[in-house]
């Protein structure tokens, strides 16, 4: 669905994903996809974006289970804003089958 989008947005949130987890990290997204997205569903994706200081600056970072674990927590009704303010294209830097 991100590359329907031309990699510039991500698709909306399931009924039961009332929020969008965008993590700080990339260990942490790595051991997201490849620990935890990999046995539920097959796959894994780790993906680099930017987004502008201006919408992001309005969520405070969560700490995940840890220091270790930083994310900002997006409503699912302000995906769509998300999505408008990343700058750029979403690159698939790391894929695990």
């Amino acid at each position: 669905m991100i590359e329907q989008s031309g990699m510039r947005a991500f698709p909306p949130r399931l009924p039961d994903q009332p929020i969008f987890y965008p993590v700080l990290t990339e260990d942490y997204a790595v051991k997201i996809a490849r620990d935890w997205n990999v046995p539920a569903s097959g796959a894994g994706f780790v993906t680099r974006f930017a987004v502008k200081r201006s919408f992001i600056e309005k969520y405070d970072v969560q700490d995940a289970g840890g220091r270790s674990h930083p994310e900002y927590w997006i409503p699912a009704e302000d995906l769509a804003a998300f999505n408008a303010a990343i700058v750029g294209r979403i690159e698939v830097v790391r894929s695990f089958p």
